[in-house]
């Protein structure tokens, strides 16, 4: 990791500050696993069809992935607060539009609004972890970030059923709304500005393209970016199919998501607590090297599983807690080695490499879901296959860099 120091001072405590910015990170999975359980009734309600549910996942994701490349550069230009407070406002709009659709157009648009707009408080938080602390605080503050962050898979579906069961769909939405508010309220009066003027980025377009022509073309960037997002989708490649792989598959009701989203929360937090552990004794390189290891190890243990036999709880569940913690270990370190190769544009790092992983998203949620959540099996070779693309990205990155520096 670089060398790079603090700049900036912030007065809320640094435990209070990764838990605001993992419950900004927080509200991307509650947009997408909350309503999970009233899929049904949903598609009911609105005359919609399967595919025509499904792609409100799809235009959602599209959204989030498209405005990651624009997050994080307009945060270095505007600053960072500004920048989430914005966001907040509209996925606000967005999400009182949801609870009140009539019809799937009208969700469908206001999925989308809620998709461009929630990535904000997720990669400008990022950049503000990057902007306050140097290398091993930053690593824990970005692991303190992810064991927060790591909640929100397991609490939301389990609370989308429970809210569902007890006052409808539309109560989902609306308790999203509130949540939403409380989050403007607390950035209003607990965060401040970390990235002073001097330090900005000018807002004119030469530069700005300039910007996203250095970023996106570095080899290495795009080789840890690829890396983190394969990662993190063959866990999310679960999440997603959850609505076939729970009812169908472990024949679980709208109130039993948890038997999924528990064992994958208790992976993120274990993988972010040894990640946090590790800053400062281990290098990012040994880090992600233990993160992969874990990976590993959960998808052989996931493919020969679903081979021999039919799924069945606890079994079935095992190794996508370990899947999960072996990406929640590397994924601190990766987000770093990106902000770090750009010290002056870690914002728009951020926004790139968040977008690289949100196409991947929208990919693994619009075809590769669809395509594999029929069996269990094929959703197994397919974790395997993310995980073993995201390990030949780091490699590849881990070579390019020695070939960088013996050219150096």
């Amino acid at each position: 990791m670089s060398d790079a120091k603090p700049h900036a001072h912030h007065d809320t405590p640094r435990w209070l500050l990764a838990l605001l910015l993992a419950a900004l990170g927080m509200l991307g999975p509650f947009a997408v696993d909350t309503y999970i359980p009233a899929f049904p009734t949903i598609a009911s309600d609105l005359s919609a069809s399967t595919l025509q549910m499904q792609q409100t996942f799809s235009v959602y994701l599209i959204g989030f992935a498209v405005m990651f490349l624009f997050h994080g550069a307009l945060s270095d230009s505007f600053g960072r607060k500004p920048i989430i407070l914005w966001g907040l406002a509209i996925f606000l709009i967005g999400t009182i539009g949801c609870a009140m659709s009539e019809t799937i157009g009208q969700l469908l648009f206001f999925r989308t609004m809620q998709g461009v707009s929630v990535g904000a408080g997720m990669v400008v938080g990022r950049a503000m972890v990057r902007d306050l602390f140097a290398d091993a605080d930053a690593q824990r503050v970005m692991s303190m970030v992810t064991m927060w962050f790591g909640l929100a898979p397991a609490i939301a579906p389990v609370l989308g059923g429970f809210l569902y069961a007890a006052y409808g769909w539309h109560s989902i939405f609306w308790f999203l709304a509130v949540f939403t508010a409380a989050l403007i309220v607390m950035s209003i009066y607990s965060f401040h500005e970390t990235l002073p003027p001097e330090k900005r980025q000018p807002f004119r377009l030469q530069p700005l393209l300039a910007g996203y022509r250095e970023v996106g073309a570095s080899i290495p960037f795009l080789l840890l970016s690829f890396a983190a997002g394969f990662n993190f989708n063959g866990f999310f490649l679960y999440i997603l199919s959850a609505p076939v792989f729970l009812p169908q598959h472990l024949h679980l009701g709208p109130t039993e998501y948890a038997w999924l989203f528990v064992p994958g929360i208790g992976g993120i937090m274990s993988g972010a607590f040894i990640s946090g552990r590790v800053a400062g004794k281990w290098s990012a390189a040994k880090t992600v090297r233990a993160g992969y290891m874990i990976m590993l190890l959960a998808v052989g243990f996931n493919v020969v599983y679903s081979a021999l036999t039919p799924p069945a709880l606890p079994w079935a569940v095992v190794p996508i807690y370990l899947y999960a913690m072996g990406t929640a270990t590397a994924f601190p370190s990766l987000s770093l080695l990106v902000m770090d190769l750009f010290p002056s544009r870690r914002g728009m790092a951020t926004s790139l490499s968040a977008f690289v992983g949100g196409m991947i998203n929208a990919l693994v949620a619009g075809v590769i879901s669809p395509a594999l959540s029929h069996s269990p099996l094929l959703l197994s070779l397919g974790m395997g296959a993310m995980m073993l693309s995201g390990y030949v990205c780091w490699a590849g990155y881990r070579r390019t860099v020695r070939t960088q520096k013996r050219a150096g």
